[in-house]
């Protein structure tokens, strides 16, 4: 008797071991049920199969965008990585023709998009959804930078998916911010721009390469994508240029060419003076390099804010094309 108590103490400890209680728990369940109509004990549930990870905050921390142009480039424009998305577009001619066509939106960008989130799928993450949104909703605001209200909707959003599409919530994996798939898409976008191009009742952004690419070429389309127009070109800065233009946060243009000529900022090729554009700059070994950006490579950073990240998808999307076109 005595063998059986101890046994059935371990088991109960055991049990309570596994379940982690996050602080704050409570009230998330009672939000998510109130304002996204999910079930507040399984919301309960499955946050005690959540678990904290040092290694998410910590790679939060530290992002490739924080790094200086030159550095973050070779990350991504590699001849791997081209001949890949060679490989990629050539393998899937006729998905992509469909997306781009359908969404309009320039074929290159959506292999680009590909490659740089995933390297076509080789790379989705491998960290547990469920893990990295609870350890970022919960515990991420203690480095000083609070986004746990993004987080904590994006968590909410996660469960909401789950039961949309069939996802096994304690299962998937993704980065260790919580996107997923090939597209590398958010729980929030998920919901928002993914699309069934398949055809078959579900938006699968893991293994249904029409829904992927098709989800890829609607979240540009939804955000304004402009086919065959400008992403980006060199900047001629004239001597005393203002430079309280270049920006690297808010690079929605809001100057027209011409505006931005006559404060010293102005391009070689012939586009139209009247375009709206904005001005940027990237830093190479030698010092800045400035570049007038256009509503695509915007639209681009409504993938990802950063402007090297927006770079480096118009540089590889250049070369993919170029290689494609040989």
């Amino acid at each position: 008797m005595k063998r059986i108590l101890l046994l059935a103490m371990v088991l109960i400890l055991s049990a309570s071991c596994q379940a982690q209680q996050h602080p704050g728990a409570e009230e998330f369940a009672a939000k998510a049920a109130a304002e996204y109509d999910l079930n507040q004990e399984e919301v309960l549930l499955l946050l005690q199969d959540a678990r904290y990870k040092q290694s998410i905050v910590d790679a939060m921390t530290r992002p490739a965008e924080g790094k200086p142009w030159f550095k973050y480039r070779p990350i991504f424009i590699t001849s791997k990585r081209i001949n890949g998305g060679i490989k990629f577009w050539r393998e899937n001619e006729a998905l992509i023709k469909q997306a781009s066509e359908k969404f309009g939106v320039d074929p290159q960008v959506i292999v680009a998009i590909i490659g740089v989130e995933t390297n076509y799928g080789g790379n989705t993450g491998s960290y547990r959804v469920l893990d990295a949104l609870t350890t970022l909703s919960f515990y991420y605001p203690d480095t000083g930078n609070d986004r746990s209200d993004f987080f904590s909707k994006e968590l909410m959003n996660f469960m909401v998916l789950g039961g949309q599409e069939g996802i096994p919530l304690d299962e998937v994996t993704g980065s260790y911010a919580g996107a997923m798939g090939l597209g590398q898409f958010m729980p929030s976008s998920y919901l928002e721009y993914s699309v069934d191009l398949d055809e078959d009742g579900r938006r699968d952004l893991w293994s249904s390469l029409p829904d992927v690419i098709g989800s890829v070429a609607n979240y540009l389309h939804r955000h304004g994508w402009q086919p065959g127009q400008p992403v980006t070109y060199s900047a001629i800065v004239a001597d005393g240029a203002d430079m309280e233009l270049v920006t690297r946060r808010d690079l929605k243009p809001k100057k027209t060419l011409a505006e931005l000529g006559a404060s010293g900022f102005s391009i070689a090729e012939p586009v139209s003076s009247d375009t709206p554009a904005a001005v940027t700059r990237l830093e190479e070994e030698d010092g800045n390099h400035y570049f007038v950006t256009f509503k695509n490579f915007y639209v681009i950073t409504r993938y990802n804010r950063s402007p090297l990240y927006a770079m480096a998808v118009y540089e590889l999307s250049e070369a993919i094309r170029s290689g494609f076109e040989e």
